[in-house]
């Protein structure tokens, strides 16, 4: 399809035309293509990767449609140079009984595994790339009714620019903030320790001791696929056993979920980017971390720890082993993803968010259904705030129970000694969006 520009925005836009995706093996073609446009992008991350999300459609595509957009140059200088990617699916949504509507949502959304999820585009091409996509929307009135792009980066070039182009052509859009945290790390491991506490200071080096005078300990982090079976099996029940004492089914529980991580751990693991790290004793292993590099950043994924071990510390020393180095090996971020930072605080965990978009053309059932689930939370916001607290949390629990969980449940009330359960995260404040819209997200969860 050819997307010719449009008028409205500044200066000169050039021709882009659009290739449409609905099949994952055709896609594939696309990777190289999407490797080099991402090795530009400056908020690039695995989580917009063939890797990530191909993996992810495998396992959770199900009766979704995919609807991947790549927009190509025209010009004669650039002529077939990709320019900007929109990674999308298509879903019935329902919304009151047999009452269905059609979403447009990121691909890779849905599942409560991604976060960071995101529409590359090449740097000077923003505004380009929000023309076009606003103009195959607009022609493919009947494909959808409207669209949640979820876990956006705060900072994503696409994202804004296609926002505030929404905006100018009088859609419906409201934008919500979603809680993140993450550590900035320094360049050495001195550095790192000065921003603990001086008690956690101390408790690192004491307790990884004490492990190698009870157990016969070993560390080491996963990096050939003949190990990949045991530790991710290790990582399934660890998890498993931690939620089930606290009466929940628990992240892997799912079948689904543990073969994406089978199948994503592969890939990841074939370009050097896992991060799964084992602490065993006596040769079985006591916790696991999963986590994955991309840059200079890790993100955290999912752990487990053996509740037997809980006094012995094994995961406050294995995080501690893994963080210097990583430190060591040039890493500059560890980032928690979409939680609060809770007792991961005591790490040096820093508060930031994620930007949920969501939008509609105007005047449409999709516009309505939008205005109607804002009310709501709205009105869910208020409650949150004057009404008791006891009262609050009976109420999430009814909701919880009733909706069932995602991979991201709130945390049991079940941790080592050194680091309280996380608390069912909060939302942040209230953000004011371009057109009037006040919008905040209360619908937080966490690892």
């Amino acid at each position: 399809m050819h997307i010719p520009g449009a008028l409205g925005m500044k200066g000169e836009v050039p021709e882009l035309t659009v290739r449409v995706y609905h099949d994952l093996d055709v896609l594939r073609t696309l990777v190289p293509a999407w490797d080099e446009l991402l090795s530009v992008y400056p908020t690039a991350t695995m989580f917009c990767s063939w890797e990530w999300l191909s993996s992810w459609w495998r396992a959770f595509g199900g009766a979704r449609q995919l609807l991947v957009l790549a927009f190509y140059d025209r010009s004669p200088n650039n002529q077939g140079k990709l320019i900007g990617l929109a990674p999308l699916s298509v879903e019935r949504h329902r919304i009151a009984g047999p009452a269905c509507l059609r979403k447009i949502r990121l691909m890779g959304d849905g599942s409560g595994d991604s976060d960071n999820l995101d529409m590359p585009v090449r740097p000077g091409w923003e505004k380009q790339f929000a023309v076009a996509l606003h103009r195959y929307l607009s022609d493919q009135k009947s494909l959808w009714d409207f669209c949640e792009l979820n876990t956006l980066p705060a900072d994503s070039p696409g994202a804004e620019s296609l926002r505030r182009y929404l905006q100018t052509q009088r859609w419906h859009v409201l934008q919500y903030q979603r809680v993140a945290s993450a550590i900035a790390l320094p360049d050495n491991w001195e550095g790192y320790l000065r921003q603990l506490s001086s008690e956690d200071q101390k408790n690192l080096s004491r307790y990884a001791r004490r492990l190698e005078k009870r157990y016969q300990t070993r560390i080491y982090r996963c990096t050939q696929e003949s190990e990949l079976a045991a530790v991710l099996e290790a990582l399934f029940q660890l998890h498993q056993e931690r939620w089930q004492a606290a009466g929940e089914a628990g992240s892997f529980a799912s079948e689904e979920r543990r073969r994406f991580y089978y199948d994503l751990s592969r890939l990841l693991l074939a370009r050097s980017s896992l991060e799964l790290w084992a602490l065993e004793l006596n040769g079985r292993i006591a916790a696991v971390q999963y986590a994955f590099r991309y840059g200079k950043t890790v993100f955290q994924l999912q752990e487990g720890f053996d509740p037997e071990r809980s006094s012995d510390r094994v995961g406050f020393v294995l995080r501690g082993h893994v963080m210097k180095q990583l430190i060591e090996e040039g890493v500059r971020k560890y980032d928690f993803l979409a939680v609060e930072p809770g007792y991961k605080a005591r790490w040096s965990a820093q508060v930031g968010h994620y930007v949920n978009c969501h939008f509609a053309r105007p005047l449409t059932l999709g516009s309505g259904y939008l205005s109607a689930v804002h009310n709501a939370r709205a009105g869910k916001e208020w409650l949150r705030g004057n009404v008791p607290e006891s009262i609050w949390n009976l109420l999430h629990r009814v909701n919880v129970g009733v909706r069932g969980k995602s991979s991201r449940e709130v945390e049991p009330k079940i941790a080592e000694p050194e680091a309280s359960s996380p608390q069912t995260a909060q939302s942040n404040p209230i953000k004011q969006a371009e057109g009037g819209k006040i919008a905040v997200d209360v619908d937080k969860q966490s690892r």
